[in-house]
């Protein structure tokens, strides 16, 4: 190890933690989750490495939520002086919408509740905004039965509001491998299929390309993993590069199981990281690790999953 630097080793919280997001805001580092209620849940850090729990201020009796118990997947944004949180909330996995929520801070409390106008679907969850030159897109995932692999694909729509989209919506990853299975003799919608599942988008921008970073598979087995897509513009067309399998990030036996649903965080040096969730050998939780990220001929490939000491990241 470098003398003087910081170390660390994942997971990096012992606690439940899935689908993490982390953004710096404020001088710190915040991170949202699942939690395994099923609620939104948080945690703080001053240096990527150590985290204390901290609890986003969101109320499950907000009228627009309809009786919706279960939320998903939030993730924080800044636009302007508030910042938004947006997550999906259903009935465990029935009827999710996505929602979004303000705050004049980032540890909230999170208000006006209400749901992102626009997205015509029965299902959509894991919502993803990106900006870029002054513009911003949602990023979410939804059911699409009309193909040749029937599952969950992730499409995009321009945010023209933080509360509405616009516009077309576009395809951003479609199922098309077996890989992406998430279970045979699925029934859903009235018929039976070999279901598949892309979830979890998570967008950035390297040189010239943009990259959308995604989930494959089944969460609950040690097949999940991570594959990424390239295009020249954030609305497309989308190349997905991960045809034969997670190229990203995969199960390494002995280490962890299932990593994915993951975000992009850039340190103080300028080094990319993934956070991202991962079973433990057992299966008993998915927690929160942060492994390196690097760029081999362009295209995103981490290094974990790792349980060793390694470097931390420059967080502070």
């Amino acid at each position: 190890m470098t003398a003087g630097r910081a170390t660390f080793r994942n997971p990096v919280h012992p606690g439940y933690f899935a689908d993490p997001y982390v953004i710096r805001a404020d001088g710190r580092w915040w991170a949202l989750g699942t939690s395994g209620a099923h609620a939104v849940t948080g945690l703080v850090s001053d240096d990527l490495v150590r985290w204390e729990p901290w609890t986003p201020a969101l109320s499950a009796g907000e009228p627009h939520l309809d009786g919706r118990t279960h939320a998903w997947a939030p993730e924080m944004t800044s636009r302007g002086e508030r910042f938004h949180l947006y997550f999906s909330a259903g009935v465990e996995d029935r009827h999710h919408r996505i929602f979004v929520a303000d705050a004049g801070t980032p540890d909230g409390p999170y208000v006006d509740v209400r749901p992102v106008e626009g997205i015509d679907e029965p299902f959509a969850i894991d919502a993803h905004v990106f900006s870029d030159r002054g513009r911003h897109y949602l990023y979410y995932a939804a059911d699409r039965t009309d193909r040749a692999r029937p599952g969950t694909a992730i499409v995009v729509q321009e945010l023209v509001e933080p509360d509405r989209v616009d516009g077309l919506c576009r395809p951003v990853v479609m199922p098309g491998a077996d890989w992406q299975i998430y279970e045979r003799g699925r029934s859903m919608y009235g018929a039976v299929y070999d279901w598949h599942t892309c979830e979890g988008p998570f967008v950035v921008r390297r040189g010239s390309r943009y990259w959308c970073l995604y989930s494959g598979g089944s969460w609950q087995t040690e097949s999940y993993g991570m594959g990424s897509a390239w295009a020249d513009d954030p609305r497309g067309p989308w190349h997905d590069v991960s045809r034969d399998g997670p190229t990203v990030i995969r199960t390494v036996s002995g280490r962890a199981r299932g990593p994915g649903h993951a975000s992009v965080i850039t340190d103080l040096a300028g080094d990319d990281w993934l956070v991202y969730h991962a079973w433990d050998e057992a299966m008993t939780a998915r927690r929160m690790h942060l492994d390196r990220l690097d760029w081999i001929d362009g295209t995103p490939v981490c290094r974990g999953p790792t349980l060793d000491e390694q470097p931390a990241p420059v967080g502070r």
